[in-house]
């Protein structure tokens, strides 16, 4: 047989064998670095044996599915030890994630202690060097085999599986767990293993089932690259924007109010008029939007031409009952429909578009509790929301503007680079979800497909994750833990126009309908303040910082003359604030790096008696003595150009 490597070298082999004999025949080097294999492009056990002629790649952890393997196999340790400590523990599942790995149980609640004798457990079967083997059953003897071990969960995800799926377990001795695989062929070889946390999490991720008790861990190949992933999740904790925000008093959260109703703080509410007013701007002044204002709430009725009644009523907060009350109202989860009556409210020619509406719009959507999370995910929120009405010939050069003026908005706050592009389809399997016919649905995705190659954006195709009226582009980031939010979508329709009876007189004199494309700019406000407050660290661009200069006499006696200088600041528009308490200079100069101030100006006998001031920045240290307005002239062109400035000085 001939065996076609990643190379594109051919090896020939007299008789069938097994990946791990090939890999040694290739290499003992990589053999001993081998995690699976890789025929065809599926991945596979090392004790996998070759028979056919096929392309074989040898994964080691360097490769994500090597890395998924080795990982993977480290769950199923995790499971081992959990049974060992606590028999009467039911396992659910057990993936592989990017950062390592999880395991769900149906079990008490874990504290740091238990985290840490589970984990010497699993050093134990480390050590002992199980090896894991790979059998199948026939899906009643499944079933039976599981019933047995009294692993209810198991049992249903077997009974979930397709008919002809084949059914596959791994054995490590004293455990045996339900897996497609593949797997590491011992245990011995899992080098650096940690737990890191325990949390809960509803079975298949579902508020209408049981809690369970998840554990994460991760592993590596190598005890250095564990310490460097370890140092690495301190850094993330700092940045954290749920504990960072809180402490730099941003925002917070208060139980009566309810979870996923955030409340902007002073310096918190300061960031987001400063992105809003540079937005509205923004659009209005350089991209030819017009700004419009609608209501928070609607009848049903608007909602059920637009279709969101029936296929997005359960994420909208209702107020009443269809059955019993006159009138049914809900809190709106979008503005489009509004809009489309702002455009309907008089008749337009050809002449009139592209319209392009803007609006800063407070949205609702009753979105799970197991999802709040800070301000990445929450009930109630604020959007640089727009619709574009357009004629159909000015579409694709309409949609190309989107995209380039979010690029814009993500380059002037210093995170282009952390995004992601996908074009989110619909799922033809899945027709219920979706208005509209196949073509119009086949040809609007091409559209944008067309779109992001001519621009040369890389990006990946998402099935199932359009809106129901048409496709999108999401600009996906992730957060520190590695959970990717979408951040900007734009959204091609060619539907919803019928729906509302829209259209415009072309140049014969007929009625015609337009295309909508449905975008937002930079996004959601409180989910970017989130993105931003992690990307920096708190030591935000000046230009968007709630306190960007603090004066700081040295004593009492300099106090009038800090005043004079604060004041010429805020003349000139600069967020300055005072410090007159009677604390040493020392003092105030760390509170100042402590809340993350760009600049602080200290004054004293001699800033005084020159008129100057000395200034300290997070930038490059101690700047020295400079004229006032020389200092207000440089800092208010840092904030006109909304420069980033490389942080030098380090707190």
């Amino acid at each position: 047989m001939q065996i076609t490597l990643k190379d594109g070298s051919v090896k020939e082999y007299a008789e069938a064998m097994s990946v791990i004999d090939i890999a040694k025949d290739l290499s003992e080097g990589l053999a001993r670095m081998a995690c699976a294999g890789e025929i065809n492009g599926k991945a596979v056990d090392l004790r996998t044996v070759v028979s056919e002629d096929c392309r074989l790649n040898i994964l080691t952890f360097q490769d994500e599915a090597g890395k998924a393997a080795y990982r993977h196999t480290a769950s199923h340790v995790l499971a081992e030890a959990v049974k060992r400590l606590y028999p009467e523990a039911k396992c659910a599942i057990g993936p592989f994630i990017e950062t390592g790995f999880y395991y769900d149980f149906d079990m008490p609640s874990l504290d740091r202690a238990a985290l840490d004798a589970i984990e010497a457990e699993m050093k134990k079967i480390i050590k002992e060097g199980r090896e894991l083997t790979r059998f199948t059953l026939p899906r009643e003897d499944a079933i039976k085999f599981m019933e047995e071990k009294q692993e209810p969960y198991k049992v249903e995800l077997i009974r979930d599986l397709p008919e002809d799926a084949e059914i596959s377990f791994y054995d490590q001795g004293d455990f045996v767990d339900l897996c497609a695989g593949p797997h590491l062929m011992s245990t011995k070889a899992l080098k650096a293993v940690k737990l890191i946390s325990s949390s809960g999490a509803y079975w298949r991720g579902s508020e209408k089932n049981k809690m369970l008790t998840r554990v994460y861990g991760t592993a590596f190949t190598k005890n250095a690259d564990l310490d460097a992933y370890l140092a690495h999740l301190e850094d993330i904790k700092k940045r954290d924007h749920n504990k960072l925000g809180r402490e730099m008093e941003l925002f917070t959260t208060v139980d009566v109010i309810g979870q996923g109703l955030p409340l902007l703080m002073p310096k918190g509410a300061k960031m987001i008029q400063t992105m809003q007013r540079w937005i509205e701007d923004l659009e209005d002044n350089e991209w030819g939007y017009v700004r419009t204002k609608t209501p928070l709430m609607a009848k049903s009725d608007l909602y059920k031409i637009s279709g969101h009644w029936d296929h997005y009523k359960d994420g909208m907060f209702v107020m009443g009952e269809e059955e019993k009350d006159k009138e049914v109202f809900a809190l709106r989860p979008m503005t489009c429909p509004f809009q489309y009556y702002v455009y309907k409210a008089s008749q337009k020619s050809y002449r009139d578009l592209p319209l392009r509406y803007g609006e800063t719009s407070t949205l609702f959507r009753n979105e799970d509790s197991g999802e709040m999370h800070g301000l990445t995910r929450v009930r109630q929120f604020t959007i640089s929301e727009g619709h574009l009405i357009v004629r159909p010939d000015q579409m694709v050069e309409e949609f190309k503007n989107c995209l380039a003026l979010a690029k814009h908005c993500l380059t002037t706050l210093g995170v282009e680079e952390d995004v992601t592009y996908h074009l989110s389809k619909w799922d033809p399997a899945d027709r219920e979800k979706y208005i509209g016919e196949p073509e119009v649905w086949e040809q609007t995705e091409q559209h944008i497909r067309d779109i992001l190659n001519e621009l040369d954006i890389p990006f990946t195709e998402e099935v199932g994750e359009a809106a129901f009226y048409g496709p999108k582009v999401d600009i996906n980031a992730k957060n520190v833990y590695g959970k990717e939010d979408t951040m900007i979508t734009i959204q091609w329709d060619a539907l919803l126009a019928e729906q509302f009876d829209m259209y415009y007189v072309d140049q014969n004199g007929d009625k015609v309908r337009p295309y909508i494309i449905h975008r937002t700019s930079m996004g959601c406000y409180e989910r970017t303040l989130a993105w931003l407050i992690e990307k920096y660290a708190g030591r935000f661009p000046t230009w968007l910082c709630p306190e960007q200069v603090r004066v700081l006499p040295i004593s009492e006696k300099y106090n009038d003359y800090a005043g004079k200088v604060l004041a010429e600041l805020r003349k000139n528009g600069i967020l300055a604030t005072l410090d007159e308490r009677a604390e040493k200079i020392g003092y105030k100069i760390r509170e100042t790096r402590k809340n993350r101030v760009p600049y602080m100006l200290v004054v004293g006998q001699k800033e005084e008696e020159e008129g100057v001031v000395s200034v300290r920045s997070r930038f490059l240290g101690d700047e020295g003595q400079k004229p006032l307005h020389e200092f207000i002239s440089a800092i208010c062109e840092e904030i006109r150009t909304k420069e980033i400035r490389k942080v030098e000085v380090t707190e």
